[in-house]
């Protein structure tokens, strides 16, 4: 493993060099049977590097309806395996569709989401394929004939680059962190997947029962969301915490937190962002109250724009914004909220 890393702005922007070669995505299905939003960010990130082309798992029902959105995704091919009982073997169909659709097409890279389930499978895929992964990269370039992975490291303060040898580069990808959006393809190639070439797999771990949390609001998931607003320790307390709901619900964002914040008992463990809770790549990420601790910079500093509210003109969060109010949050969003209203009509 190689890594070059220096001091720098983050970017997602598509490089000019273009390998021309096959690059395939994981084509990941969420737990409502639909292709998940990060499909659509994997193919354009391939499509920097590579030809795009899409490999799906998924019951004969949605098979049409899944390949005809990833055309419009951009894949220029889809590979298909039919397996009804996927959702329930926790990435087996997973490990052997996209080893098989390896071994056929010689792809220079292999992209999967960062999310749990899919980082199973490319640690799994890395073994069958025999090629090294690359975690959490936020950006993709091509250079000396190799694709090279961008990774957000120590709070996001620095861009490192990393690559390796063997087989293809498995990448998984931050949700959120690639713009790039891979032109839609009318009618893309479907190749079936046939048993014949997906060979043994061992058995994981399978799921025997689901119930489902019941959503009790309209907001956007903290993963993935475009807008999302954030509250720290400088609400105070859990009655304060309903300002950022308040802000988050007039701009139909997500609702995020701090570690010091869910500590503290303001708000649920589920909506903490950071090192150790769930890391995201807003277009805008607000903070209100937000100190701005190594470890939550870790979880929000890729966002493309970061607006920070709070009275300590000193809190490190100033010192990655793109826009700062040195401000109480309970004098300033209320205006905010009511200029928001108004432009509204």
């Amino acid at each position: 493993m190689s890594a070059n890393v220096e001091e720098t702005e983050m970017t997602t922007q598509t490089d000019a060099a273009n390998s021309g070669q096959t690059v395939l995505v994981h084509a990941e299905i969420g737990a409502d049977g639909a292709l998940r939003p990060v499909v659509a960010e994997l193919l354009g990130a391939a499509a920097t590097v590579g030809v795009p082309e899409a490999v799906l798992v998924t019951g004969a029902e949605g098979r049409d309806a899944a390949v005809a959105r990833l055309g419009e995704y951009g894949a220029t091919r889809v590979h298909v395996l039919v397996a009804d009982d996927a959702a329930t073997t926790l990435g087996d169909a997973a490990v052997q569709a996209l080893a098989a659709a390896a071994a056929r097409t010689a792809p220079v890279a292999v992209l999967l989401s960062s999310s749990p389930e899919s980082r199973a499978v490319a640690g799994r895929l890395s073994v069958r394929a025999r090629g090294p992964v690359c975690a959490d990269a936020v950006g993709l370039r091509w250079a000396d004939d190799e694709v090279i992975a961008r990774h957000s490291v120590f709070g996001g303060d620095y861009l490192s680059e990393s690559t390796g040898e063997g087989g293809p580069r498995i990448i998984t990808v931050r949700p959120g962190a690639v713009a790039d959006r891979a032109p839609a393809v009318e009618a893309p190639e479907v190749v079936e997947l046939a048993a014949a070439e997906l060979g043994p797999v061992t058995a994981g771990a399978r799921v025997l029962e689901v119930n489902p949390r019941t959503q009790n609001s309209a907001r956007p998931p903290l993963r993935g969301a475009k807008t999302v607003v954030a509250g720290g320790r400088g609400v105070g307390s859990e009655e304060g915490f309903a300002i950022v709901e308040q802000l988050a619900d007039e701009l139909g964002a997500a609702v995020g937190a701090s570690r010091a914040a869910v500590d503290s008992g303001y708000t649920a463990a589920e909506r903490q962002v950071g090192q150790t809770g769930v890391i995201v790549s807003p277009n805008l990420y607000i903070a209100l109250g937000i100190s701005g601790a190594i470890q939550h910079l870790a979880g929000m500093k890729t966002a493309k724009t970061i607006v920070a509210i709070d009275k300590n003109e000193d809190a490190e969060i100033f010192e990655h914004a793109d826009f700062g109010v040195v401000g109480d949050i309970f004098q300033v969003v209320p205006q905010v909220i009511e200029q928001l209203r108004t432009r509204r009509g």
